[in-house]
């Protein structure tokens, strides 16, 4: 068999953290990290705009405080991680592109473009993303919107950037650290292989404080080793809320009826109606898009039983609309799957209270595996759909 023969590795580096066995260390965790963030916030966008092919499920009930939690957090460490990344290759930055050659001058301005968007990019993805789980907007722009737009280009340009580096990545990757390059062979008495290990533990060792800092936001028995998580179990009733009833400018008519509706057909139901009917309890977290979440016992009723006593067609999505008005997540959409679910309640009580006004009093929406602002409070309507 024959073997191709190994690239050799640049050497012209300035020091051992500068090294490409450190670079490509580093762009292969980050790459993880990217990879991990890119994926779970996909997901979480077609949850919330699903298109036609789409389908999450109903179970188990914390899929989406998983996935969710694993978006956030793994945007946290790629930050120490992309910062360490481009402390190990800033020399190469600065390397005058070989000008006479045009092939090579073509591939460096590639290489140098693909470098450009990635780092511009990845930057906007990681700062609006901590300022936006600080629920803090200080731009005209819709972030939803930009977010997942970035995303892709921040895709696009990692695996640009692979496809222009892969040679020398592959030769990085497959030199031990501990060997000595023969341009380091004539400095005697410096241990380079410790440096760069030193260096990769470093920038690993600060994303993993990071991680655990912050990780308390869904991993509840972290919370008393996580002091930056932003959202903890305090809040009305014990759970964290993001919009409150007087934010959403919320008014209870005295007179408060549920409209449930359906294709030829309508029924309301007074709260005492609503109490009067056999309920459920069920222990189900808030899971919101910042990535905290919290679990507690909700008492409700089956929305699936409601329509059923209602007289309305069941396993078809449902429309559910709250009282307020002029939110962005006023209304939202149960798909089939989860408007049939036994766990996807209309909550009237949540650990063992009644709803406060913050809560969504008198009913909101509760449902698996399911992020936060579908979770819609202050319910007023709900419509099954064709």
């Amino acid at each position: 068999m024959i073997r191709r023969p190994r690239l050799p590795v640049p050497e012209d580096f300035t020091a051992p953290s500068h090294s490409p066995l450190v670079a490509a260390r580093l762009g292969l965790w980050l790459g993880v990290a990217f990879g991990l963030c890119f994926g779970t916030g996909l997901l979480s966008h077609y949850i919330q705009h699903p298109p036609g092919w789409f389908a999450w499920p109903t179970r188990p009930v914390n899929l989406y405080r998983v996935t969710q939690g694993v978006h956030v957090l793994s945007g946290v460490a790629a930050i120490p991680l992309l910062l360490a990344k481009l402390w190990s290759v800033y020399p190469r930055l600065f390397v005058r592109p070989p000008v006479r050659q045009p092939i090579r001058l073509s591939v460096h301005a590639l290489e140098r473009v693909s470098v450009l968007v990635l780092v511009c990019a990845a930057f906007f993805e990681l700062v609006t993303g901590l300022f936006n789980v600080a629920q803090s907007y200080p731009w005209g722009f819709f972030f939803p919107t930009a977010h997942y737009a970035v995303a892709w280009l921040v895709a696009g340009a990692v695996l640009l950037h692979v496809a222009v580096k892969l040679p020398v990545a592959r030769a990085a990757l497959g030199t031990p650290l501990r060997g000595r390059t023969a341009a380091r062979a004539a400095a005697p008495g410096r241990d380079e292989s410790s440096e760069r290990r030193a260096f990769l533990r470093t920038s690993v060792g600060v994303a993993g404080i990071a991680v655990l800092a912050t990780a308390g936001v869904t991993v509840p028995w972290l919370r008393r080793v996580s002091p930056l998580a932003w959202r903890s179990a305090s809040g009305p009733q014990g759970i964290p809320i993001n919009r409150t009833a007087a934010a959403a400018r919320i008014a209870v008519p005295p007179d408060w009826r549920l409209e449930i509706v359906w294709p030829g057909g309508r029924h309301t139901l007074s709260l005492a109606d609503l109490a009067a009917l056999p309920h459920r309890t069920a222990e189900l977290p808030i899971a919101c898009v910042e990535g905290w979440s919290a679990s507690a016992h909700w008492t409700g009723v089956p929305v699936v039983e409601l329509l059923r006593w209602a007289g309305a067609p069941t396993g078809r999505p449902v429309r559910v609309t709250s009282l307020e008005t002029d939110g962005l997540y006023a209304a939202s959409t149960l798909p089939a799957a989860h408007a049939r679910d036994p766990l996807t309640l209309l909550a009237l009580r949540i650990n063992g209270e009644q709803l406060s006004p913050d809560h969504g009093y008198p009913c909101r929406l509760i449902a698996a595996s399911r992020p936060g602002v579908l979770q819609t409070k202050w319910v007023a309507r709900l419509e099954v759909l064709r």
